[in-house]
């Protein structure tokens, strides 16, 4: 049975699979180009731009903040919560101080049911 998902959730790994893909399209894109002639920081520019990259890693973003923040909202009804509020608060406060730290409480924001 797969499990109910929350929109954020949802959102996210629609997100990421877009990002990914994109990511796949560039790197044939970039593979392709380098055969031909160097990259460039021009040329990478546009490539990033043509393949919607960049749009992609911005959707991408917006998704991972949406299900943080969602996640934040939701665990505070956890009796856990309650009985670690500052540590688990202070881990909120603090995703933006490391990529690791963000994407550990991205995987751990999609662990919640």
């Amino acid at each position: 049975m797969k499990p109910i998902l929350a929109k954020a959730q949802l959102d996210y790994m629609k997100a990421k699979n877009t990002f990914e893909n994109r990511a796949k399209i560039l790197e044939k894109e970039i593979t392709a180009k380098r055969a031909l002639q160097e990259i460039s920081q021009d040329l990478m520019e546009e490539l990033v731009q043509a393949t919607g990259f960049h749009d992609a890693y911005n959707d991408l973003v917006i998704a991972e903040n949406a299900l943080i923040e969602w996640s934040h909202t939701t665990i505070k009804h956890e009796k856990s919560y309650r009985e670690n509020r500052v540590a688990i608060d202070t881990m909120y406060e603090s995703v933006n101080s490391s990529p690791e730290k963000r994407q550990e409480l991205i995987q751990l924001s999609m662990k919640i049911r």
